[in-house]
C-alpha cells in the first residue's frame, strides 16, 4: 500500500525501550547513523487512541517463501507486533514513520517477516497468529489477528470419478473429492483435456461439494472427464473417467408388403424394417425382433383371351369378295391376360353371278401359279432331304473310330435276363480283352477345324496349338501354367486368378467330362450331348480368391459359398451342365432368401435365381443339399450363393480349428483358433497355409451354428495347471464383433492365445478352449498332449487328399456307360401307365421335388442320371442305382451288376 504524501523519516531501532515523553510532546528515534527526529502531537488529537489503517492479514506459506504482516496505525508514538502471545523482537521490525499533512497526527507502518522454521516450531500444537499493538499518549490498541499457516495440497484424491455408460438423455452424475489441501483446493473439470464451463453449456452443473453433472447426456458427451484440484501449492489431476453414452436400437416403420410372388395362385409376400430408428452405437442393444415379416398370399390368375367360332361367310359381294369375323370373348382376357392373337376378320375372293368381272381366263392363271408353286417346294424338299442325308452319313464325330470308346470298362457278370423278349437289351458285346481304358487321338473334327468353338455371345478362344489334344485313359495332361498364361491373354480372362493350384481345366468333346478342384468339394459335369457334336471346348473351373474379387453384399446379406467360375462364358450348351459346391447355412429355406449371383461380362452381379421358387423357363436351377449346392446351368461364368436371413432364427456354420506350433524352444506357446465358413475349399485354404508356417492340428475341427443375432463370438481358455502354464491373455476372453463374421468380407479368422510355461522341462498341456456366440450356442475342445513328443507338421489326416484326375474327358468321366445310359433313358422317358417311367425312378432317388424341372427336358431321365451322377461319382454304388432299376421294374438294371474285378 503506497505511504501518504508527505516528509517520512525511516529508522531501525536500536534500544530495547524507547523513552516517550508524554509532557513534551516530542519522541525521539535512534538510528545507525545516531539520526533523530521528533515530531509533536497537536493539542487537538492528544487525548485520542490509536486506530489502524491498515490490520495483518492471514498469509500462507508456499514451500521455503517466507511471508510479510503488514500493520498501519495513527496517531501512533509506538508499534509492535506480538506473535503467539510473545512480543516479537524489535530488532525483527522494519518501521517507517510519516505525518499525515491534513491532521499533522504521527502514522507509523511496521511489517515483520516470518519464516516457514518460525510457524513449524509450534506447529501441530496451535496455529501460528500474529497481532499488532499499537500505543498513542492516551492508550494502547490491538489490531485484528493474523493466521500463518504452511500451504499444501497432497496427491491423492480422496474420491475419483469413475467411469460409466449410460444411455442417450439420461442424468449422468461424476464423482470427485479433491486432496487434502491448505488452502482448501478449487475444483474444475476437463472434457478431454478442455475445460468444461457450465456459463457456456447450461446442460453441465458443478455442485458445491465438487460433482460434475451431466443432465441429459448426449452423444457429443462422450469422452474422457478429469476432476481437477489445485491452490496457491499445486495442481493435481485425477484419473480420467470414460463416459460413453449409448444408443439402443429402434425399429423403422414396416415397408409397404411386396407383390405376391405368384402370378397365379398362392405365394408369399413379405415387408422388411430395419433396426436405424434409432441405429445401435457404442454398444447399445440391438432391437429384438424379426426383422422381416412374409405372409401368404393368393394371386389371382390372369386370364388370357380365347376366339369366338367363326361367323359364317357372308355373301359374295360386288368386289368378288366375301367376309367372316370373330371375338376375343371365349374367355374375354382379364387380371392381366393376354389378347388374343391373329386376325378378327377374314376375306376371301369368291365368283357368282353377283361378280360380273369373274370371267374363266382368271381361273385359268390361277390354276398354273398353283402348279409353279408346287414344283418350287418339291425342289426344296429334295434339297433338305439330300443335305440331312448326308450330314447323318458322317455321323458320330470322325475321330471317335469305333464303340469300344463306349463300352470299355464295363464287364457284364453273365446274369441272364428273366425275359426273353427283353433279350435285345443285352446285345451290346464288350471288348474282353481291353483292361483299361485307352484312347489317343485328336478330339478336334476332320471336317471343321475353325468350328471348334461356336459361340453366340461370347469372346473366341484361339486355336489350339499344334492342332491336338490327346486322351490317355481318359485325363487330360497338359501344362497347367501353359494353359493359365494363355487364358489370361483373353480379354475376358485377365481378371482371372492365376492360382493354378485352385484351377482345373480340360478339353472336351460331345461325350462330355468333369473337373475337379481337389479337396474343395467343387466340380462340374459336363454331361454326354451338353457340347454339340462336331464340336469342341477348352473348359476351365476355378476359385476366386476375396481379394482377388469382391462380392457386394447389402443390408443382412451374407456370402454362403465360394466364389466360383467356369468358362469360358459364352458358350453354346445343347444341355445343362451341373455345378457343385459347398455351402455354410442351415438349408433351411423359412428361415433364409437365399439366391444365386451371377457376373455379367460388365463385371456386375446380377440375382439369377431366388432357391425355393426356381422357374423352369430359367436357364438356372439349384438342386440344395445339407452341405451342398448343385446349380443346373445352361451358361458358363462366375457364380456365388449369397443368404439374407429371414429372422434371427438364421443360422451359418462355422468351422472351428485349431492349431498350434509344432516346434517349441522357447518358454511363450502359441495356440492358434480359426473360425471359418464351413466349406472344403477355405479349410483347404487354412490348411496350406499353416503347413507353410509350420503348424499342426491339434485337436479335430468342431462344427458351430452361428446366429443372425447381433451377438458377437468369444473365445476364453481355462483350466490349465497354474503351476506350470500361465495365459499371457490379459483379459478373461476374446471377442470376435458379430459383423465380421457375417458380412463375409474374410472367409477366416482367428484368435491367438499365447500361454507361458514357467519352465522349459514343462511339456505336458492340459486345458479346455470355449468357443461361444453370445447367448447362442458354444463348443469347447479339452486339450491334453505333450507339446514336444508330437511334432508333426500338418498333414494328410485330416485332409484327404483326392486321387482323381483333376480333369477327365469322355467314358470315364461317368460311371454310367454311355450306351447303356442312352438304352435307359429310352426306356424310361416314355410315360408308362403303371407309373414305372422316370417318375418313378425320381421318386426312388428322393428327387421328387424337382419333377415340374425334369418333365421341362427333352429327356428326363438324363436329368435324373446327371444330377446322379454329380451326387455319387466319388461314393456311388453302381449296383445300387441297378437295385433301383430292377424296383422299376426294367430290366436294364441287370446289366449294372458288374464287379470291380471285370471292370
Amino acid at each position: 500500500m503506497p505511504l501518504p504524501p508527505g516528509p517520512f523519516v525511516r529508522c531501525r531501532w536500536s534500544a530495547a525501550v524507547l523513552v516517550l515523553r508524554l509532557v513534551v510532546g516530542f519522541f525521539t528515534c535512534t538510528a545507525g547513523s545516531e539520526y533523530a527526529a521528533t515530531a509533536a502531537l497537536p493539542a487537538a488529537f492528544s487525548d485520542r487512541l490509536p486506530h489502524f489503517l491498515v490490520e495483518p492479514e492471514d498469509k500462507y506459506i508456499v514451500k521455503n517463501k517466507p511471508v510479510t504482516l503488514t500493520c498501519r496505525s495513527t496517531p501512533a508514538t509506538q508499534i509492535y507486533f506480538k506473535c503467539n502471545g510473545e512480543w516479537v523482537h524489535q530488532d525483527d521490525h522494519y518501521i517507517e514513520h510519516s505525518v499525515d499533512p491534513a491532521t499533522g497526527l504521527p502514522v507509523m507502518w511496521v511489517t515483520i517477516d516470518i519464516t516457514r522454521q518460525q510457524v513449524e516450531k509450534i506447529f501441530g500444537l496451535d496455529e501460528y497468529w500474529c497481532q499488532c499493538v499499537a500505543w498513542s499518549t492516551t492508550g494502547t490498541q490491538k489490531s485484528q489477528k493474523a493466521y500463518i499457516r504452511i500451504a499444501y495440497l497432497r496427491k491423492n484424491f480422496e474420491e475419483e470419478p469413475q467411469s460409466k455408460e449410460v444411455a442417450l438423455d439420461q442424468e449422468v452424475s461424476l464423482r470427485c473429492h479433491p486432496p487434502e489441501g491448505v488452502p482448501p483446493a478449487e475444483v474444475e473439470w476437463q472434457r478431454n483435456e478442455d475445460l468444461v464451463d457450465p456459463t457456456s453449456d447450461p446442460n453441465f452443473v458443478i455442485t458445491p461439494d465438487h460433482n460434475l453433472v451431466i443432465k441429459a447426456a448426449r452423444l457429443a458427451d462422450t469422452g474422457n472427464y478429469t476432476c481437477v484440484a489445485k491452490n496457491i501449492v499445486a495442481r493435481r489431476k485425477s484419473n480420467s473417467a470414460t463416459v460413453l453414452v449409448f444408443v439402443n436400437g429402434g425399429w423403422s416403420t414396416w415397408t409397404t408388403w411386396s407383390s405376391c410372388s405368384a402370378v397365379c395362385g398362392r405365394g408369399w409376400q413379405k415387408r422388411s424394417r430395419s433396426c436405424t430408428n434409432p441405429t445401435p452405437l457404442n454398444g447399445g442393444t440391438s432391437c429384438e425382433g424379426q426383422n422381416v415379416q412374409k405372409s401368404a398370399c393368393v394371386a389371382t390368375c390372369p386370364v388370357d383371351g380365347g376366339w369366338s367360332e367363326w361367323s359364317k361367310w357372308s355373301a359374295c359381294g360386288a368386289d368378288c369378295s366375301m367376309w367372316r369375323s370373330r371375338e376375343c370373348t371365349q374367355p374375354s382376357p382379364g387380371t392381366g391376360g393376354k389378347d388374343c392373337q391373329g386376325l378378327d376378320l377374314q376375306s376371301l375372293n369368291c365368283t357368282s353371278e353377283q361378280c360380273p368381272q369373274t370371267v374363266r381366263g382368271a381361273e385359268d392363271v390361277a390354276l398354273y401359279v398353283g402348279m409353279v408353286a408346287v414344283a418350287l417346294c418339291l425342289t426344296l424338299l429334295l434339297i433338305v432331304v439330300v443335305l440331312v442325308y448326308r450330314r447323318k452319313k458322317e455321323g458320330l464325330d470322325a475321330d471317335v473310330a469305333d464303340s469300344s470308346i463306349l463300352t470299355t470298362g464295363f464287364q457284364p457278370m453273365g446274369i441272364k435276363p428273366s425275359k426273353p423278349e427283353n433279350s435285345h437289351l443285352l446285345t451290346i458285346q464288350p471288348d474282353l480283352t481291353t483292361t483299361t481304358t485307352s484312347y489317343q487321338g485328336t478330339l478336334r473334327s476332320r471336317h471343321d477345324a475353325t468350328a471348334k468353338f461356336s459361340m453366340t455371345n461370347g469372346p473366341l478362344l484361339d486355336p489350339l496349338p499344334n492342332g491336338s489334344h490327346t486322351l490317355h485313359n481318359g485325363k487330360l495332361n497338359p501344362d497347367p501354367a501353359e494353359f493359365v498364361s494363355r487364358f489370361s491373354t483373353q480379354s475376358y480372362f485377365k481378371t482371372l486368378p492365376r492360382d493354378v493350384a485352385n484351377t482345373s481345366y480340360g478339353t472336351f468333346n460331345f461325350l462330355g467330362g468333369r473337373l475337379t478342384i481337389p479337396n474343395t468339394g467343387i466340380s462340374l459335369l459336363i454331361p454326354p450331348e451338353a457340347i454339340p457334336r462336331g464340336k469342341i471346348y477348352e473348359i476351365y473351373l476355378t476359385v476366386q480368391r476375396k481379394e482377388d474379387l469382391r462380392l457386394p453384399l447389402a443390408g443382412c446379406q451374407t456370402l454362403l459359398s465360394p466364389v466360383v467360375s467356369c468358362g469360358p462364358p459364352g458358350v453354346v450348351l445343347s444341355r445343362p451342365v451341373i455345378l457343385s459346391m459347398d455351402h455354410c447355412f442351415d438349408a433351411c429355406l423359412d428361415n433364409w432368401a437365399v439366391r444365386l449371383k451371377k457376373q455379367n461380362y460388365e463385371g456386375t452381379w446380377e440375382d439369377v435365381l431366388l432357391m425355393g421358387e426356381e422357374l423352369v423357363s430359367e436357364p438356372f436351377y439349384c438342386q440344395l443339399e445339407a452341405e451342398t449346392c448343385r446349380l443346373f446351368s445352361e451358361q458358363l461364368g462366375t457364380f456365388a450363393v449369397v443368404g439374407e436371413s429371414l429372422h434371427m432364427g438364421a443360422a451359418k456354420r462355422l468351422r472351428l480349428v485349431l492349431f498350434s506350433d509344432a516346434y517349441c524352444s522357447t518358454l511363450e506357446y502359441n495356440i492358434r483358433v480359426y473360425c471359418m465358413d464351413d466349406t472344403q475349399d477355405v479349410f483347404k485354404e487354412v490348411m496350406q497355409m499353416e503347413r507353410q508356417l509350420g503348424g499342426r492340428l491339434i485337436d479335430e475341427p468342431h462344427v458351430l451354428l452361428f446366429k443372425d443375432s447381433y451377438h458377437n463370438l468369444r473365445l476364453s481358455i481355462h483350466d490349465m495347471p497354474q503351476a506350470h502354464w500361465r495365459s499371457k491373455l490379459l483379459a478373461g476372453y476374446q471377442e470376435i464383433p458379430f459383423y465380421h463374421i457375417w458380412n463375409g468380407s474374410q472367409r477366416y479368422l482367428h484368435c491367438t492365445f499365447t500361454l507361458e510355461r514357467l519352465s522349459l522341462s514343462t511339456c505336458e498341456l492340459t486345458c479346455q478352449l470355449c468357443v461361444w456366440q453370445v447367448e447362442g450356442e458354444g463348443q469347447s475342445f479339452s486339450l491334453d498332449f505333450n507339446i514336444a513328443k508330437d511334432t508333426r507338421a500338418v498333414d494328410s489326416e485330416f485332409l484327404v487328399m483326392d486321387s482323381n484326375a483333376t480333369a477327365l474327358a469322355g467314358p470315364s468321366a461317368f460311371q454310367i456307360p454311355y450306351l447303356i445310359r442312352q438304352k435307359i433313358c429310352s426306356s424310361l422317358d416314355a410315360p408308362c401307365p403303371n407309373g414305372a417311367d422316370w417318375r418313378m425312378l425320381a421318386q426312388r432317388l428322393k428327387l421328387e421335388r424337382h419333377m415340374s424341372f425334369f418333365a421341362s427336358k427333352a429327356s428326363p431321365t438324363s436329368g435324373i442320371l446327371d444330377l446322379w451322377e454329380a451326387q455319387h461319382f466319388h461314393s456311388g454304388n453302381i449296383n445300387q442305382l441297378a437295385a433301383v432299376m430292377a424296383d422299376i421294374g426294367k430290366q436294364e438294371a441287370m446289366i449294372f451288376l458288374v464287379s470291380d474285378g471285370d471292370c
